[in-house]
C-alpha cells in the first residue's frame, strides 16, 4: 500500500513538473500600458504640429489593444497603423528597415506578403521588456513617414520611462 501511495505522489510531481516544463510566463502588455503610449503619441503628434495620426498598439501576437485617430485623420490610417504595429510586433523589429530593404531591391522579402499578413511601411516599433516583445505601436497619417515613426517611437518610449515605476506589463 505503502508502495502505491508513494507511486502516485511521485507520478503527480513528475506531472506537474513537465507541465512547468511545457508552459512559460510571458509578459503582457496591458490595456493601461497600451493606452499611456497612444496618449504619449498623439500628445508628441500635436505637439510636432502633425496634420493627423492613427496611433494603434498591438500585444506580442499582433491583436489591437487600443487603437484612436485624431480628427480629420485619412480613414485608411487606421487600418495602416494596425498593419504597422502588427509588423512590428510578429518581426520584432521597427518596420523602417523593412521599407527601406523593399525600396533597395530586395524582392524577397515583398514574397513575405503571401506568407502572413504585414506591412512594410515605416511607422511601427515594437514595444520590448528586455529582449522580449510584449507589444508594438504603429502610426500613420502624419506628415511624412518620418513623422510617424517618430511619433511611434514617443508612443514606445513612454513605456519604457514608466517600466520601473509602474508597470504596464503583467
Amino acid at each position: 500500500m505503502k508502495t502505491l501511495v508513494l507511486s502516485l505522489v511521485l507520478a503527480l510531481a513528475a506531472s506537474r513538473a513537465a507541465d512547468a516544463a511545457d508552459i512559460t510566463a510571458q509578459p503582457t502588455l496591458t490595456l493601461e500600458g497600451a493606452k499611456r503610449a497612444v496618449a504619449a503619441a498623439l500628445a508628441y503628434a500635436r505637439a510636432h504640429d502633425a496634420p493627423g495620426a492613427a496611433v494603434a498598439v498591438v500585444d506580442a501576437g499582433g491583436h489591437t489593444i487600443c487603437l484612436e485617430r485624431l480628427d480629420g485623420t485619412f480613414p485608411a490610417s487606421a487600418d495602416v497603423s494596425i498593419g504597422k504595429a502588427r509588423t512590428a510586433a510578429n518581426f520584432g523589429r521597427a518596420t523602417r528597415g523593412m521599407e527601406d530593404s523593399i525600396n533597395k531591391n530586395r524582392p524577397a522579402l515583398a514574397a513575405v506578403a503571401a506568407v502572413t499578413p504585414f506591412t512594410p511601411l515605416q511607422g511601427g516599433i515594437p514595444i520590448m521588456r528586455g529582449k522580449e516583445v510584449v507589444g508594438a505601436i504603429g502610426v500613420s497619417g502624419a506628415a511624412s513617414a518620418e513623422q510617424d515613426e517618430a511619433i511611434a517611437v514617443a508612443g514606445a518610449e513612454a513605456l519604457r520611462a514608466t517600466a520601473s515605476s509602474s508597470s504596464p506589463v503583467r
